[in-house]
C-alpha cells in the first residue's frame, strides 16, 4: 500500500481515479486541485480558478477562512467527537444563537451533518407529529440522497430505485417558463396552486404530512417563485393539516441578502433546516422548529441517533460562521455585492442575445442560455461549451448537470468575494459566451 504522502503523477492519478472512484453524478472537472483560499482554487500546475459557487455552494466565507481555520485547529486539539447522548458548550450555543436569529416560534434545534440528513430528519418528524405519511414537493425540487429526501427529489434521480409511496409532485412556479398564465402572459401562480393542489388532493389517500420546499430552486434552475406565492402555499398546509418544510441549505444564512430567504415572503415554517452555508464548507446541517413539535415528537418517541449528531467540533464551526456573519453584516455585504453582480449579468444579457433570463438575488444568481429568446428553448450544448471555455480562462461555473437543464448556471460566490472578483468573473463570462458557436 502506498503511502498517503506519495504525489502520483498526473496520468497516474487519472488512472487512478477512473480504476477506483465511485461515479455519482456528472462528470469530474478536469483539473487536479491542490489548495484553495478565499474566493480562488488552485490546480496542481499552479492554475488559478476562481470558484463562483463556494464550492458545493457551500463555502460562504471562501475557502480556509482564518477563523474559520483557527477554530478548526483549536478545537480539534481539545474536543473533537463525542457519543451522541454527550453535550457540549458549542452545540448548546449554537442551538440558541440559531434560534436567537430566527423569528418565533422557531427555537429548537438538531444538530446533523448534511442537507439530507436534516431534511430526512425533518420529513421523519413532521410524518410522526402528525400521525400521517404523504409528502408534497416541487417538480423540479432537490432535497438529497437519503430515502425520504430523494423520494421528495423531483429535477433527478427519481427512476431505478424503487416505489416511493406517499410522495407526490406540485408544479414548479417558474416566471421564465409559466405553464399557467394571465392574460397578459405572466405566470398565473394562484391558478397554478390551486391546480397543483387538487391533483394532490385526488392523489391522496387523507394522509398529508408535509410540504418540503426550498425558497430558491438551485439544481430546478434558480427559479425564484414570486411574491404572494408562499403565502398561499401555507394556506393550503394549514387547510390539510399539513406542516410546511422549509429547506433553505444554500439560501439560508444572508446568501440572498437576508439572514434567511424566507423573511422576504412573510412566513414562518412549522420545519426549517439548513445546511451547507452552516458549516461554512464543513458538514454540519441543523433542523429547527417549534417547541410545541418537538414536545409532540418527543411525547412520541421521536428518534434521530445517529453517529455525528450533536458533533462538538463542527457545531464550534458553526459558532464562529454565526459570529463573521453577524460582526461583518454579510446580509448587507451580499444585498450590495449581489447589486452589483446582478447589473454587470444584465448587461451581458443586453449584448448576446443567447441568453435569455437573469434570475435570483444576492449572491444567489443564475443565468440561462437558450437558442432564442423567442421560443426560449435552451441549450445544453451551449451551455457545455460556455463552461469548458470558463474553466480553460479560469472561472468554474456550475452549470444544472441535468438534461435538458444545461444551460442554466448557478452563481453563488463566498460572501467575502469583492467587486474586482466579482468584475473579473463577469468579463470572463462574457468572453466565453462571445466565443460560443452558433447553438
Amino acid at each position: 500500500m502506498t503511502l498517503a504522502t506519495e504525489r502520483s503523477t498526473p496520468d497516474q492519478f487519472w488512472s487512478d481515479a477512473a480504476c477506483h472512484l465511485v461515479r455519482y453524478g456528472g462528470s469530474f472537472t478536469p483539473e487536479i486541485i491542490d489548495r484553495a483560499a478565499g474566493s480562488f482554487v488552485y490546480t496542481a500546475d499552479g492554475r488559478r480558478i476562481l470558484d463562483f459557487t463556494s464550492g458545493q455552494m457551500s463555502a460562504i466565507l471562501g475557502h480556509c477562512h482564518p477563523a474559520i481555520v483557527e477554530t478548526v485547529q483549536r478545537e480539534i486539539a481539545r474536543l473533537d467527537h463525542l457519543f451522541s447522548g454527550m453535550l457540549s458548550r458549542s452545540v448548546v450555543d449554537l442551538a440558541r444563537r440559531l434560534a436567537e436569529s430566527l423569528p418565533a416560534p422557531l427555537e429548537k434545534a438538531l444538530l446533523l451533518t448534511t442537507g439530507a440528513e436534516s431534511n430526512e430528519a425533518a420529513i421523519r418528524m413532521a410524518k410522526l407529529v402528525t400521525g400521517k405519511h404523504e409528502i408534497v414537493a416541487f417538480a423540479k425540487s432537490w432535497h438529497g440522497m437519503t430515502h425520504a429526501a430523494a423520494a421528495a427529489t423531483y429535477s433527478a434521480g427519481h427512476r431505478g430505485y424503487g416505489p416511493t409511496p406517499g410522495n407526490f409532485a406540485i408544479p414548479t412556479p417558474n416566471p421564465y417558463r409559466p405553464d399557467f398564465t394571465t392574460a397578459d402572459g405572466e405566470l398565473d401562480w394562484q391558478r397554478q396552486l390551486d391546480y397543483g393542489f387538487a391533483l394532490v388532493d385526488a392523489q391522496s389517500s387523507g394522509s398529508l404530512a408535509a410540504c418540503i420546499v426550498e425558497p430558491i430552486l438551485s439544481s430546478g434552475g434558480i427559479i425564484e417563485p414570486p411574491p404572494g406565492y408562499f403565502v398561499a402555499l401555507a394556506r393550503k398546509c394549514r387547510e390539510r393539516g399539513m406542516l410546511l418544510i422549509v429547506d433553505e441549505a444554500q439560501t439560508g444564512l444572508c446568501r440572498t441578502g437576508m439572514w434567511y430567504a424566507f423573511e422576504r415572503d412573510g412566513i414562518v415554517p412549522d420545519i426549517l433546516t439548513l445546511s451547507k452555508t452552516l458549516g461554512a464548507g464543513l458538514p454540519l446541517a441543523a433542523m429547527i422548529t417549534t417547541e410545541d413539535i418537538e414536545q409532540r415528537a418527543h411525547a412520541l418517541g421521536y428518534l434521530f441517533y445517529t453517529t455525528h449528531v450533536s458533533d462538538p467540533l463542527v457545531a464550534a464551526v458553526g459558532n464562529t460562521v454565526l459570529d463573521v456573519l453577524q460582526q461583518e453584516q454579510m446580509d448587507v455585504r451580499a444585498r450590495e455585492l449581489g447589486e452589483f453582480l446582478r447589473a454587470g449579468l444584465l448587461d451581458i444579457r443586453d449584448r448576446h442575445a443567447v441568453v435569455g433570463d437573469v434570475r435570483g438575488r444576492g449572491l444567489m444568481q443564475g443565468i440561462e442560455l437558450v437558442r432564442d429568446r423567442e421560443t426560449r428553448e435552451g441549450s445544453d450544448v451551449l451551455g457545455a461549451h460556455v463552461t469548458r471555455r470558463c474553466l480553460e480562462l479560469g472561472l468554474h461555473m456550475n452549470v444544472v448537470q441535468l438534461p435538458g437543464m444545461g444551460s442554466t448556471f448557478r452563481i453563488a460566490p463566498p460572501l467575502t468575494t469583492t467587486r474586482d472578483e466579482l468584475a473579473l468573473g463577469l468579463e470572463i463570462l462574457d468572453q466565453a459566451i462571445s466565443e460560443a458557436p452558433p447553438s
